[in-house]
């Protein structure tokens, strides 16, 4: 890239009009003749409905309708061809009979006049039931995990050879479920603009798979979608897919024959649109006495639905972040009555990262080995898995970073012997790591005759500044000031983009813009002809040629550098705590991250994926838990009164550092992603300060102050 200087330290492009208020999100729009849904949800968690009265809702005050599995209209691409069976498992059918899956179901929608008037009339929707007992406890349920398809089971080496080494251990580890807690609710509004004619306005991550899978859940033509998702106040991972709430909505549309809005309310969030599931994993580590890793066994127990099998492998962060000859790893899946989970920031290496990270911290105790010298002695300098070399690796560098920045040299090696102002002070830290991916995305590039530049791609922006980013781009390789262009995104009808997820955002729609830019650039290089400047007067060409715009259109993708190369983004979260010995309670003093994910397209929105991340793994360590109150199957804490996250009170300043090297064949920006490693290892590294603080391993997340009330220390 050229002309860094122009964009360095520059601030979101979207920032004013979310801090003013002109930002519109997906419940904001209004399109005439709008009414209202709400969804009636199941009181039980397995069974069926026996019996559905809504007469009582329909006659409530601006009622328009109520629809129910007796009434909705059939949905295409929900019916079983003629002759076939109908498949064991797959993706929450709404309305498509009587049979309950999970608590909190939906198995009613009412629409109504106003929004008010719907959530009156959908309390007078009563249903009886017939139930059945139903299994909601993973732990209850393990014995009846099952390996998913493709088989979780892995063997590299011996298996099982920690068991012959010198210096040894095996421990459980367990993670609650978590929900995503953006601020901005999921929420639709539907249009039927025809008979087969359809325009949304949705909370997702891609509008372009979102209008794939609406097609394919209503049978329409692709074309005949317009999806829109200018705005998305947080999602990281929840509007991944197409969920019932949406599907509810265009058939009440469809029903009504007006727009309809649904919007989620908070306790809703928790069953509608999916969470990270409840994980049970057991780690066997052994080393040579002097902390040559010798082999890992790792093994996990993830929960399912009863209707689909959800598959986030935690258990690849053992087979790749370290050098050892003898790994084997073991995952299964148990079914339970629940709503499905799906991926949350982080998915499988987040949840990995914790059982992996604590047990090398606890290695290292056995070893009497510092943290950092214990990983460095089984550094991969190639992968472990492939056996390529990575397209780029500087991790060595982040812990110097990392080390110098949170002083690791005051870190006392013995447990609970560091204490001040009636406080224990312990110091941790946590690795991460997560595939870097490039996909395929196309932009379009325009210059306006006034000199302004509009670049357009269908990506979605979630929140970690994406337009930012690509403006970035865009004015370093076109050499021309951040405030003349203008990004247009979210919206279906624009170029190629893929969801925005799995931090392969700026890698892979960036290369588009970097392209479709460089392309645009010869365009004018060639109007001008030989004696061209690096940044030429680009209206003053258009001028000249007497052209209104000039514009160029690309498709990017990677090559075949991923036969060569193993391609993946590293962090490394450095963490002080404080522990009062009387209350058990735990506040993070000092967090120091470190990325190394490649060249640093946009430092300010960087830093804040850090920040976000960081603060996402200290609500993981210390306070998020989804809990069921398993005699009936509900969730009893569906509120921000009762589901901890944490607030400015709960975080320091956090410390984001980066590495900052471009990798030299993921992309021609150098960028990898830095989403997922900004939260994987976060939660180890508080637990491994909490150990270091008090002595006390705490293994079953969070760690909450009754974990380690009473340690009846004393102070020094």
């Amino acid at each position: 890239m050229t002309n860094n200087t122009m964009t360095k330290g520059m601030s979101r492009i979207d920032g004013r009009l979310k801090v003013t208020g002109a930002a519109r999100y997906s419940a904001e729009f209004t399109p005439a003749g709008m009414v209202y849904g709400v969804l009636v949800g199941s009181t039980i968690t397995k069974g069926s409905i026996r019996l559905i009265d809504t007469k009582a809702a329909e006659r409530a005050p601006g009622v328009l309708k109520v629809i129910t599995w007796l009434n909705s209209p059939k949905i295409a691409g929900y019916q079983v061809e003629h002759g076939k069976p109908e498949p064991a498992k797959g993706t929450y059918k709404l309305f498509y009979n009587n049979k309950i899956l999970f608590n909190g179901q939906p198995i009613a929608v009412v629409v109504a006049d106003s929004f008010e008037r719907a959530l009156f009339a959908a309390s007078l929707v009563k249903a009886q039931y017939n139930a059945d007992p139903h299994h909601t406890n993973l732990r209850d349920n393990a014995a009846k995990a099952f390996a998913p398809e493709g088989d979780g089971t892995t063997k590299r080496g011996t298996e099982d050879a920690w068991k012959t080494a010198p210096v040894k251990l095996e421990q459980e580890y367990i993670i609650p479920s978590e929900v995503h807690s953006p601020m901005e609710l999921h929420a639709i509004i539907a249009k039927w603009d025809a008979e087969d004619k359809l325009t949304v306005w949705t909370k997702t991550q891609g509008v372009q798979d979102t209008r794939d899978g609406i097609a394919g859940i209503f049978k329409l033509p692709k074309e005949n979608i317009q999806v829109n998702s200018k705005f998305v106040g947080g999602a990281f991972g929840s509007a991944l897919q197409v969920w019932p709430h949406e599907v509810a909505a265009i058939l009440a549309a469809k029903a009504v024959k007006r727009p309809v809005k649904l919007l989620l309310g908070r306790a809703d969030m928790f069953t509608s649109v999916g969470y990270r599931p409840y994980t049970w994993q057991k780690i066997g580590i052994g080393a040579t006495a002097d902390g040559k890793l010798v082999g890992i066994t790792h093994e996990a127990i993830g929960q399912t639905s009863t209707y689909e099998d959800f598959n986030e492998g935690p258990i690849g962060v053992s087979r790749s972040t370290y050098a050892c000859p003898n790994v084997n790893t073991i995952y299964k899946l148990a079914a339970l009555d629940i709503g499905s989970p799906t991926w949350m920031r982080g998915p499988g290496e987040a949840t990995g990262a914790f059982a992996l990270e604590s047990a090398l911290d606890e290695l290292s105790y056995e070893l009497k080995i510092d943290p950092i010298e214990l990983r460095m002695k089984n550094y991969a300098s190639t992968d472990p898995e492939s056996g390529k070399p990575f397209s780029s690796k500087f991790l060595d560098e982040a812990y110097k970073l990392g080390a110098e920045g949170i002083n690791w040299k005051d870190r006392n090696a013995k447990p609970a012997s560091v204490t001040k102002d009636g406080w224990m002070v312990g110091y941790g830290m946590g690795g991460g790591m997560f595939g870097a991916y490039r996909d395929k995305a196309a932009a379009k590039a325009i210059l306006m005759a006034d000199g302004t530049l509009i670049i357009q791609t269908a990506v979605s922006d979630i929140g970690p500044g994406t337009g930012t980013a690509m403006v970035t781009i865009a004015a370093g390789v076109m050499g021309i000031p951040a405030d003349k262009i203008r990004f247009d995104m979210g919206d279906s009808s624009l170029p190629l983009a893929p969801s925005q997820g799995g931090s392969a955002t700026t890698a892979t729609v960036g290369s588009a813009v970097y392209q479709a830019c460089t392309d645009l650039k010869e365009k004018f290089q060639k109007l001008i002809g030989n004696g061209g400047t690096d940044h030429p007067d680009y209206a003053a060409i258009l001028k000249q040629h007497s052209l209104p715009k000039l514009e160029v259109t690309v498709e990017s993708s990677g090559g075949t550098e991923r036969d060569k190369y193993a391609f993946y983004s590293w962090s490394v979260h450095f963490i002080k705590v404080l522990v009062h010995p009387a209350t058990g309670v735990v506040k993070v003093d000092r967090a120091v991250c470190v990325a190394d994910s490649g060249s640093i397209v946009s430092p300010k929105t960087a830093r804040s994926q850090i920040v976000g991340g960081a603060i996402g793994g200290i609500g993981m360590a210390l306070m998020e838990e989804t809990v069921i109150d398993h005699r009936y199957g509900n969730i009893v804490n569906n509120n921000f009164a009762d589901y901890h996250v944490p607030v400015n009170a709960d975080i320091p300043q956090i410390e984001a550092l980066f590495v900052n090297k471009p990798d030299p064949h993921i992309n021609p920006m150098g960028a990898k992603g830095m989403g997922e490693i900004a939260l994987i290892g976060m939660a180890a590294a508080v637990a491994n300060a909490v150990y270091n603080a008090t002595g006390k391993r705490v293994r079953e997340l969070p760690i909450t102050p009754d974990k380690l009330v009473g340690m009846d220390l004393e102070l020094s």
